[in-house]
């Protein structure tokens, strides 16, 4: 390839490549693994003739997408021998995210939870369909499918997540203030005012990957939820903080310990009231969000 067609498909690999990245991030859970795909779609790019390309959008996607579907069915022995429950690696997000209210709820953890329940040709059709609009001829051509059957597939996906997906999108500010509530009242010890936060039907999900402290199943109901936070982080030693965050498109919390970072807290929001908690300890899924927090002093 010339100097000139490869400075070509780097600009437009460039210019794409944050389209390129949620697409491979909503379809694999893991912003490592995204960033591996990218690295082989490029790879890949980098040997095509664009000049013969028409949609060059629509080829970077095609190609991000069965990279994805690749290491998804990889990704699958490695959650088949993951110790405790599996959340996706937490991912730092810009405010402007946050406003855009459906980008924000096609990464919220909420919904990425219930992504993982998609086979991996489900979850790749619906990702670029709901959250990137791509035609359902493009998205054939990605998932080596003809269009009629994914529309069936792209049908059959969107009943999946509509009856376990929030009926209603909550605003970040309703999530903020939520939020704001639990922290106030699990730093104060105020027993009553976590109960009042939570919803009764609250479920907690911990993630320590079998190397930090977590639990091995959800935590179901507030009762049970307030006695382990009160029971089981309070016999942590040393001091633990929350520091407000935005995390996939929604306020969330970044758990300190002794100004080290402990974890990620996220939220799923409903009716005033938090029905889901998400708390991620995995040191390996931190790693970015390490890279991309700046230090506190003790």
């Amino acid at each position: 390839m010339s100097d000139h067609a490869t400075n070509a498909a780097t600009e437009t690999f460039v210019a794409h490549r944050n389209l390129l990245f949620t697409v491979a991030y909503e379809m694999l859970g893991s912003a490592a693994d995204a960033e591996d795909v990218l690295q082989e779609t490029w790879l890949r790019w980098v040997k095509v003739d664009v000049a013969q390309v028409r949609d060059q959008r629509a080829y970077l996607v095609r190609i991000t997408t069965r990279q994805s579907l690749n290491r998804l069915r990889t990704m699958k022995r490695r959650k088949e021998a993951y110790v405790g429950p599996w959340l996706p690696e937490p991912l730092l997000t810009t405010p402007d995210v946050a406003q855009d209210v459906e980008l924000a709820e096609s990464v919220s953890m909420a919904l990425m939870i219930v992504l993982e329940t998609l086979s991996p040709t489900e979850r790749a059709v619906f990702v670029l369909r709901e959250a990137f609009d791509v035609s359902y001829d493009e998205i054939a051509a990605a998932v080596d499918k003809s269009p009629a059957a994914v529309r069936q597939i792209a049908h059959r996906a969107r009943q999946h997540v509509d009856a376990r997906r929030p009926r209603d999108v909550v605003s970040p500010t309703e999530t903020r203030a939520a939020l704001e509530s639990f922290q106030r009242a699990f730093e104060t010890g105020d027993l009553q005012g976590l109960l009042d936060v939570l919803a009764p039907e609250v479920v907690l999900v911990s993630d320590g990957g079998g190397v930090k402290q977590a639990a091995l199943r959800p935590i179901t109901g507030a009762e049970k939820v307030v006695r382990m936070f009160f029971g089981g982080l309070g016999k942590v030693e040393g001091t633990l903080t929350g520091e407000p965050t935005v995390v996939n498109g929604n306020p969330a919390l970044l758990v300190r310990l002794d100004g080290e970072i402990d974890g990620v807290m996220a939220i799923r929001v409903e009716n005033a009231s938090i029905t889901g908690l998400y708390y991620v300890r995995n040191p390996e899924k931190l790693t970015r969000v390490e890279a991309e927090t700046p230090l506190t002093l003790r």
